[in-house]
């Protein structure tokens, strides 16, 4: 038994990749933290910039809250286990009625780590259904290695280089992570999954963290940073990245912009992957 999750839900994990529904918040408090995110977005006229989307938790409280977030870490740890670094964290957000989707992919494919022991806290911030495009994933398939993948760079793909897996998928066997607000998944970094557009008439609106263990490293040469929010970190692979302690203050977005740019330049490297 874990400290939230059973056997059978860590078993079923290892097994199939992904797990869920996994209660968090209550309908108040995933309220709550919408508003939150809606009033920064306010300030920049309805939308956050792309950048901003990126490692949010650098620069806005209400984001490093969720990070820290005790039943997240509990839940994390379960698969992880007690040392947990958080890698990267990513506001996935479609508006209703317009074309953005994400491709069938592997996280892993780009991200440059020395191991798959990552694990992705996905948290709904708003209903997450088939309606409105909530994450699809085909079980089993994290027990694969990283299949050939092509950048498309499509216009309304919210992946970084509109990445697609390159060989076929079987969709017949995708199951829908369905997620009310307050409630999360989680999922394997080699699952194969992606998701439709949005037909329903409410934002879907997702907050995922990628939690790793400190022994994995980044093994593309470049630098690389992360943030210590349970345990210790006996490695020192990463530059430990600190706290905002105030929503969008100007020196803590310079560090954020300069994490994000190092950040980015490990993703978007060229790489051979088909």
């Amino acid at each position: 038994m874990g400290k939230v999750l059973s056997e059978q839900d860590i078993a079923f994990y290892r097994a199939q990749g992904f797990l869920f529904p996994i209660p968090l918040l209550s309908a108040a408090e995933a309220a709550s933290f919408r508003r939150a995110l809606e009033t920064h977005e306010a300030r920049f006229g309805g939308a956050l910039p792309k950048e901003l989307r990126h490692k949010p938790h650098l620069t806005m409280l209400w984001a490093d809250a969720l990070v820290h977030h005790p039943k997240v870490l509990d839940a994390v740890e379960d698969v992880i286990g007690p040392d947990i670094l958080c890698w990267e964290s990513v506001l996935f957000i479609k508006s209703p009625g317009t074309p953005e989707y994400i491709s069938w992919h592997q996280d892993i494919t780009y991200w440059g780590l020395g191991s798959d022991e990552v694990a992705t806290a996905w948290i709904a911030l708003s209903p997450s259904t088939p309606e409105s495009g909530c994450m699809r994933v085909v079980p089993g398939t994290h027990r694969r290695e990283v299949v050939p993948h092509r950048d498309t760079f499509a216009a309304h793909n919210l992946l970084s280089r509109g990445q697609e897996i390159a060989v076929e998928v079987d969709e017949a066997k995708a199951v829908d992570i369905v997620l009310q607000p307050g409630q999360m998944s989680l999922h394997h970094v080699k699952i194969f999954h992606g998701s439709f557009e949005n037909r329903s008439n409410d934002r879907r609106i997702g907050f995922a963290i990628r939690y790793l263990p400190p022994h994995v490293r980044q093994v593309v040469g470049a630098a690389d940073s992360a943030m210590l929010v349970r345990g210790r970190d006996r490695f020192g692979y990463f530059e430990l990245e600190r706290r905002p302690r105030a929503d969008l203050e100007p020196e803590q977005l310079a560090y954020h912009e300069r994490l994000r740019a190092q950040r980015m330049a490990i993703l978007m490297r060229p790489v051979e992957v088909a």
